[in-house]
């Protein structure tokens, strides 16, 4: 593959990280993305036709492969819900230099994990916010099973997607209480439980600072039962922080996103299911590449208009964030992805 000259935006930061929403349906309806308050059970989804297909999908990372991109995301809504999706993950891989990861809530995992392998996918995270059945669905709220997570959690596993990745979004007063026996029960399992800050994504969910639990009163918790230490970063601008158990149980990990943000070294950009490129977690619009793509631009004016984005780029909204600021229109998470 042809390689062009790496894109650095105006606060000087590379694209590294390409995220794709592959669908805007999702079976569960969890609090902190896709409240069941606004999106009920039976909200009017994408038609097919406006959805970008395997084809485009494929594309487009080439092309931003191409400027650097190493790692793809795949995520929703739910990516399993997209049929066929394991036939795009082999597009996908096949792209030189290029990882294919999965981010899902695990509902569709076991009997999909093998399959996802064989295609050539690297790694799996998997949405986990309780042990506890009755807390987990609240806060799924689609009435959905501890156990049948865990399953797809061991399906992928023993499919060969080691380590798996396990979040956990904490919300103060609805499942704080589950940190320690999360980490008490992925101790010894060789997968990674990582704790996010509950975020003020999209409109919809109703973000207050007080709900938010600080990454150092997880890691607080967690020290009083099994001491643990700081190691380091895998590699530069790693989202989380990582530690380690003492006595050689594995790691944890937390995602510091409201009280120590990384905005500077955020080299994400995030494309949604119908061609909205977003430089932002939290933007409030896109740039539309659909419309290139079928209206027949060729590959130079995708890298015209890709490079003209990035660039461009100023977004920080992170460190920004004061009180006025969960306020502001922005996407919906569920919409473009963690």
């Amino acid at each position: 593959m042809s390689t062009l000259p790496s894109l650095i935006d105006a606060f000087g930061r590379p694209v590294r990280d390409l995220r794709i929403s592959i669908t805007d349906r999702c079976n569960f309806r969890c609090v902190y993305c896709m409240p069941k308050t606004v999106f009920g059970r039976d909200y009017p989804f994408l038609p097919r036709a406006e959805l970008l297909s395997f084809e485009e999908i494929t594309r487009i990372t080439r092309r931003f492969a191409a400027r650097g991109v190493r790692k793809i995301r795949l995520t929703g809504g739910e990516p399993l819900l997209r049929h066929g999706m394991e036939e795009l993950v082999e597009m996908l891989a096949a792209i030189p230099d290029l990882e294919v990861t999965l981010t899902t809530n695990g509902s569709l995992l076991e009997r999909k994990a093998a399959l996802l392998r064989s295609a050539g996918l690297a790694r799996v995270t998997v949405s986990l916010d309780a042990l506890d059945d009755a807390t987990f669905k609240r806060m799924n709220d689609a009435d959905y099973p501890v156990a049948k997570v865990l399953a797809g959690i061991e399906a992928a596993a023993h499919a060969g997607l080691r380590p798996v990745k396990v979040n956990c979004v904490v919300k103060r007063g609805m499942n704080d209480d589950q940190i320690v026996p999360l980490a008490r029960h992925f101790r010894h399992t060789g997968h990674i439980l990582r704790f996010i800050e509950y975020m003020d994504v999209g409109s919809s969910n109703g973000w207050k600072l007080d709900e938010v639990v600080p990454s150092a009163e997880v890691l607080r918790r967690i020290g009083e039962h099994f001491p643990i230490e700081p190691i380091d970063p895998n590699y530069p601008g790693e989202v989380a922080q990582r530690w380690r158990y003492l006595d050689g149980a594995g790691e944890i990990g937390v995602i510091s996103s409201v009280t120590r943000a990384f905005c500077d070294s955020c080299t994400r950009i995030r494309l949604s299911t119908e061609g909205q490129l977003y430089t932002c977690l939290f933007a409030s619009s896109g740039h539309d590449l659909r419309v290139l793509l079928r209206s027949g631009a060729d590959d130079a004016a995708l890298d015209a208009a890709i490079e003209s984005i990035w660039q461009q780029r100023t977004d920080r909204y992170s460190q920004l964030r004061m009180a006025a600021t969960p306020n502001l229109k922005k996407i919906e998470m569920s919409y473009i992805g963690g």
